[in-house]
């Protein structure tokens, strides 16, 4: 049995290696280029939060003179203040025409209203559909609530009062997070990532090893050499394996080295996915490998062409990152129970890794045996479906 699954496996291996459109697809555009596109897209983002906090938010303000002090305040809240004069329409229309992004507008009741002690009406003018826009009048609304805050305090100190009487309870937020707990919150795809690409890994493998021989008529020659049939589509999914293997071995790579440039310290946060970090993933995914290789090589053995294999295994990709989806849903948190579930025990592992988090020994146990179990199960199903005469078409 050795000597046929070594066989069987040079041979898909040298067939893999020659394709090159294959070998591409499956060890240099998944496993290199879907990390550094979402940790690149990541690091765009937080750049432009970072920046947007810093940044001088240009706001105009309309019938400025009726609240003098009200725009100083905002110009010492580090908003670049314009006056302008327009009404209403005026307004919409910069705003439409890009002119503006945020427009304060004050009225002429304004003054009076503020001195007879009455709620001054102040109009904030922004486009809601415009998420930068809308960033920016918050901003500027916060100034605003600020300085009423302040008029509000020297109000009850003139009439003798106290301004802690109107804070009847303060509350104080203690974030009890770690840097490293908080950076999963923009991580948390990591996990996705890293059992898509490895799935991918092996993909085109199985279809040509299967649905590929089929079309072309190589399998039935192949399947009536005098070796039990079993034997040769173990061979097809220890090659699917191998490449899964190298794949993962990348992926993990490659974002272990990316992550180290995406600017997380800049909000308070750190990316724990060092060398030891990453040797952990890479072994807590490893048996996710068998899972992969005999679920993909099954599903095509039900197919008659590499095009509909590619159709079908497309679906099936979705299958085992389902649970990472719930899981990220519902906030689900790593038990005894749900490390049976293969997938889904590999991604709440990585989370545990991206946290720091001390998982009991027993859980990786749990979740190596049962998926190495089903693995083995879906391995044995390949081989029952290959010793059926139909397989040929």
């Amino acid at each position: 049995m050795i000597g046929t699954l070594r066989a069987v496996f040079r041979k898909e291996f040298l067939e893999t290696v020659r394709d090159r459109r294959a070998l591409l697809s499956s060890l240099v555009m998944g496993p290199l280029f879907a990390p550094l596109m979402f940790l690149g897209i990541l690091t765009l983002s937080l750049n432009q939060s970072v920046s947007s906090l810093d940044e001088a938010i240009a706001v105009a303000v309309c019938g400025g003179d009726h609240a003098p002090n009200l725009v100083q305040f905002l110009r010492e809240q580090g908003l670049a203040v314009t006056l302008k004069d327009g009404t209403d329409t005026d307004i919409r229309a910069w705003i439409g025409d890009g002119i503006d992004q945020v427009v304060v507008a004050i009225p002429t009741a304004y003054g009076q209203q503020l001195a007879g002690g009455q709620p001054a009406r102040v109009l904030v003018y922004a486009d809601g559909s415009d998420n930068k826009a809308e960033r920016r009048a918050g901003r500027v609304r916060a100034a605003i609530s600020g300085y009423s805050g302040s008029i509000a305090a020297l109000r009850l100190q003139a009439r003798g009062i106290s301004p802690l009487v109107a804070q009847a309870v303060v509350v104080d937020s203690i974030d009890v997070s770690t840097p490293a707990s908080r950076a999963t919150l923009v991580l948390g795809m990591l996990s996705y990532i890293v059992l898509l690409v490895t799935l991918l890994g092996g993909m085109y493998l199985a279809i040509d090893a299967t649905a590929g021989e089929r079309e072309r008529g190589s399998l039935e020659p192949l399947l009536t050499t005098p070796v039990p049939r079993t034997h040769l589509i173990y061979g097809k999914v220890l090659a699917s394996a191998f490449f899964m293997v190298v794949a993962l071995a990348l992926v993990t790579v490659t974002i272990a080295l990316a992550v180290r440039r995406v600017p997380l310290e800049e909000i308070g946060m750190s990316a724990n996915f060092g060398a030891g970090v990453a040797f952990a993933v890479f072994l807590a995914t490893l048996p996710f490998v068998a899972v992969g290789a005999s679920l993909l090589t099954v599903v095509a053995s039900f197919t008659r062409s590499y095009k509909e294999a590619q159709t079908w295994l497309g679906v099936v990709l979705l299958v085992p990152t389902l649970p990472i989806a719930v899981a990220g849903l519902l906030d689900i948190k790593a038990s005894a129970a749900l490390m049976l579930v293969p997938s889904l025990s590999q991604h709440l592992l990585i989370q545990g890794f991206l946290k720091s988090e001390a998982l009991p020994a027993s859980y990786a146990a749990i979740s190596t045996l049962s998926t190495l179990a089903l693995g083995a199960l879906l391995t044995w199903v390949a081989g029952k479906l290959y010793q059926r005469e139909r397989i040929l078409g």
